[in-house]
């Protein structure tokens, strides 16, 4: 593995042997691996410990073992504690957020070149199988950069087994953590589960996944250069928007690939609905979290929202309430309970995370409960009498651009609890 590594960095990062690097290492096997091999190669590198206090004395000692590995070889060991005991939402997301923000502000202040990551294959794959179960485009497919932002995960071509056999041989000592092997998070269902499932299919499956990744990368790549090249000739600026000839993108084929490859970057993932506007009367308009697309007689014009008009806010798997801009309480229960205009139950597992909450918009629809068939807000708001005041202060609860709940009001038939539920959960409102 020690050669492979070298030849690897040698072909993709030669500049590493040059640079000064900051090591973000928790003290297990991964992290512990890659500080062996990158002081067998004697490169300038420090190490940067996170103590989220989350398993109690067993997070101190992972704090205690980094700091006497650095004192032990002679590598500078930056430690930060973070108290997440008030956070909300998901502690996990919480905690990378809080780790990335500390690493840059130390590659700032002490002048790090680049800040190293023990993520490896199987790291990899279980990114892939998530973004997957969830639905995703390409870019959600091709699994963990290498290189992104300043940061290197030189170990992505590795699987674990190779990283353990390596310590094994080096009698490389390592911290275990205990809650990586706790199944009610989501990657530790894919890692003890299904990747098992996998390679026991076919004992080659991470090796053929690696290459199937490379060949997505590079697909990726060639896709991106051609919707630059496609966007110089279809998109023109004028003030502070963008004109599309609405000629030019009629011709295109498939229009659903082409409308996704345009537009995505822009929030809008719908093709169905980009292709629904360009046959509407002028005026109409579709909105993401950041733009607006407007319907004229010959162009469809692209404009950036001001940040006043971007009201959507996301609530994360496992967070439990949201307190602004209105109150939501979200629990798992094991029994669907009483209804009522401020009560819903759904079924967690045909959601898709981050929720999102936001204000309605032209051209959205749903399925209301008990109803067949599909339903425009627009249509709904007037048959219940929604003034124009009503309209604007109405919130949704989405699953991707799917309406969960018209909050307080109606829920969406596609989300309802069944006799196949596993998982219910219960979301409350004032």
């Amino acid at each position: 593995m020690l050669e492979k590594f070298k030849v690897h960095c040698n072909s993709i990062f030669p500049f590493l042997s040059k640079s000064r690097l900051l090591l973000a290492c928790s003290g297990g096997l991964d992290s512990m691996v890659l500080a062996h091999i990158l002081l067998e190669y004697e490169m300038d590198f420090d190490l940067a410990h996170c103590n989220f206090k989350l398993r109690g004395p067993a997070s101190d000692k992972d704090e205690a073992f980094v700091k006497a590995w650095g004192e032990d070889h002679g590598q500078k060991v930056h430690t930060r504690t973070f108290d997440l005991s008030k956070a909300t939402g998901s502690v996990q997301l919480k905690a990378r957020e809080l780790r990335y923000k500390w690493f840059f502000e130390l590659r700032e202040h002490y002048q790090y070149d680049w800040i190293l990551t023990a993520h490896h294959l199987n790291d990899s794959v279980e990114t892939f199988l998530i973004n997957l179960s969830r639905g995703t485009g390409l870019d959600g497919l091709i699994g963990i950069p290498e290189i992104q932002n300043n940061v290197i995960r030189p170990l992505l071509p590795f699987t674990r087994s190779q990283i353990l056999e390596y310590a094994k041989q080096r009698e490389i000592k390592w911290r275990e953590d205990t809650s990586n092997l706790d199944t009610k998070y989501l990657r530790n269902k894919v890692r003890h589960n299904i990747v098992p499932e996998l390679e026991a299919l076919h004992p080659t499956f991470l090796a053929n996944f690696l290459k199937t990744q490379q060949y997505l990368q590079h697909s990726e790549q060639l896709l991106k250069d051609y919707k630059e090249l496609l966007q110089q000739q279809l998109f023109e600026p004028a003030d502070d928007a963008i004109h599309i000839s609405l000629e030019k993108l009629t011709a295109l084929h498939p229009k659903a690939g082409y409308f996704f490859l345009l537009f995505q970057e822009y929030g809008f993932m719908n093709s169905e609905e980009i292709e629904k506007l360009l046959g509407s009367t002028s005026g109409k308009a579709l909105r993401s979290d950041t733009h607006r697309l407007i319907k004229d007689r010959t162009t469809l014009i692209l404009v950036a929202l001001k940040p006043e008009e971007r009201q959507c806010f996301f609530l994360e798997e496992g967070q439990d309430r949201l307190d602004d801009p209105i109150q939501l309480w979200l629990e798992e229960v094991s029994t669907v309970g009483t209804f009522s205009k401020n009560i819903l139950y759904v079924d967690k597992e045909k959601l898709n995370y981050p929720l999102k909450l936001r204000k309605w918009e032209i051209g959205d629809y749903f399925y209301p409960l008990g109803m067949e068939g599909r339903k425009k807000l627009s249509k709904f708001f007037k048959d219940e009498k929604f003034d124009a005041i009503a309209k604007e202060e109405q919130w949704l609860l989405c699953s991707g651009n799917e309406v969960v709940w018209v909050i307080g009001k109606r829920p969406d038939e596609r989300f309802k609890v069944t006799k196949d539920t596993q998982e219910i959960l219960k979301i409350t409102t004032l």
